[in-house]
């Protein structure tokens, strides 16, 4: 990678620690809202920084965030997120998780890791070099998964004041389509509103040999999955990110019994809010179909998370750390696709942004998120510690007058 910085060198010194602390983590993965062996581990590393303070259950019961500064001058957050997902790996590392049925697909192991890497590398800075200004460093739980209040842990902290202080936040996420030494970056929307729709379809049911005699939601079934995958491509526009894609349906107990019902769960993806409207109102009429093939039908749509929102000032601060980092960097500018980030819920709420770090290993199995074969080239994890640190130094710089003033939006 071309001309290196300080701090670029100082985190690749730490390249076997780092390593050492995101395998551990992947090999003990843990659910949203269950992270409590993580969260202990994280707050472990933490408690070896010196000029660190830890608070602990703010929000959510397994959330960590860890402060460093003076307490005056301005406020950045650093994020990672911290869960897992209930996949079962199908990797043979070494380090392969050992919790049954579930694993870091996803790339919060090497988050957390991370984000501790910006941490010990802004504490050697702040003791050599002391800045007017404060980190927050927020380790997230259960960025995957929402409760039995529909709300998953970016929201909970916000309430419970964990951004209050923050004049802007950044966070990261691992890019397995990017080889290390390339980032991806866009302004503007990035990933997509998140919402999920349950739909029943209703009928008499019956005997299997006698369907003259009532109403086969089966059938009906069948044109309704036929409105529901016309809706996207004939009904928004081909320059509109839109998705809707059935993931369960449910029906039956044997094969000679019409069922009464029929179950249809799915998720909806968009960018723009008037998409969203629109999706959420032709998939209802989808199942209202039903009442005309003469059944009837019941439905649910639920809203989830927001579009994310990269702040473009933000992402000019990052810009700037990645190429005093390493000007050697590739950067790749377009949205990050349909997936969704509760990290949009902060976005919302003050200037901010992710940035995706390339981490593709280059052996020839497809590792994409939320896979079982999902894995990274551990040479980006201090490549991403040291962009953190860059990205809150370069802010604390800018507001002293040492450089660019930053922005809000």
């Amino acid at each position: 990678m071309g001309n290196k910085d300080e701090l670029l060198t100082q985190a690749e010194k730490m390249s076997g620690k780092l390593s050492e602390w995101r395998r551990m983590l992947h090999q003990y993965p843990e659910l949203s809202f269950q992270e409590f062996q993580t969260a202990d581990f994280i707050a472990s590393i933490l408690a070896t920084i010196d000029g660190i303070t830890v608070e602990r259950g703010i929000g959510v019961q397994t959330s960590v965030i860890a402060t460093l500064g003076k307490g005056e001058g301005p406020v950045i957050a650093l994020r990672a997120d911290i869960d897992a997902l209930p996949i079962t790996e199908a990797n043979t590392c070494d380090y392969r998780s050992k919790t049954p049925e579930v694993m870091h697909a996803c790339g919060h192991d090497a988050h957390a890791t991370i984000l501790l890497g910006a941490a010990s590398l802004l504490a050697d800075y702040f003791r050599d070099k002391p800045l007017g200004g404060t980190v927050k460093f927020i380790f997230q739980p259960a960025e995957e998964m929402i409760d039995d209040e529909s709300m998953s842990g970016s929201p909970y902290l916000l309430q419970a004041g964990a951004y209050d202080e923050a004049e802007l936040a950044i966070a990261l996420h691992m890019c397995p389509w990017l080889p290390v030494g390339s980032v991806q970056m866009h302004d503007g929307i990035s990933m997509a509103n998140v919402d999920v729709f349950h739909g029943t379809i209703q009928g008499t049911g019956g005997h299997g040999a006698y369907p003259e005699l009532g109403s086969d939601p089966t059938w009906m079934l069948g044109l309704i999955l036929q409105a529901l995958h016309g809706i996207v491509p004939r009904k928004v526009s081909a320059l509109e990110p839109a998705v809707i894609s059935v993931g369960q349906i449910h029906a039956g107990t044997a094969s000679n019994i019409i069922p009464h019902e029929v179950q249809v769960e799915g998720t909806v993806r968009s960018y723009s809010a008037s998409t969203r409207d629109l999706l959420e109102m032709e998939i209802r009429d989808a199942f209202a179909l039903a009442k005309h093939l003469g059944g009837d039908y019941s439905f649910h749509y639920q809203r989830g998370e927001p579009p994310l929102i990269n702040d473009r000032h933000v992402n000019e601060q990052i810009t700037k750390a990645i190429q005093k980092t390493d000007p050697s960097v590739r950067f790749i500018h377009q949205a990050f696709g349909m997936g969704g980030e509760d990290f949009a819920y902060v976005t919302q709420q003050l200037p901010g942004a992710m940035f995706f770090l390339g981490c593709s290993l280059n052996d020839g199995i497809e590792r994409d998120l939320h896979t079982p074969h999902f894995d990274i080239d551990e040479r980006s994890l201090p490549l991403g510690a040291a962009i953190l640190a860059n990205a809150a130094i370069g802010f604390f710089k800018g507001k002293d007058g040492e450089g660019e003033e930053q922005h809000g939006t």
